[in-house]
């Protein structure tokens, strides 16, 4: 992707990155569905982390298909 978007997101800047709503983040967060870590009470995610996980669960759907 060519923009830009800092090592460590915010919720809102996840949500734009992966054109997602903010509330689904913090759904898929606080079901541990997604890579997340919390600062005080705020969530946090490390860009590298994200894209990783998003491979992987490429990767999941790919599998399941097949069958």
């Amino acid at each position: 992707m060519g923009e830009n978007y800092p090592d460590i997101l915010t919720v809102k800047e996840l949500a734009e990155y992966l054109k997602m709503k903010p509330v689904t983040i913090y759904k898929l967060s606080k079901q541990g569905k997604i890579p997340a870590f919390r600062v005080a009470s705020s969530w946090r995610y490390k860009k590298e982390l994200i894209d990783k996980w998003l491979i992987e669960e490429s990767k999941k759907n790919l599998s399941s298909e097949k069958k």
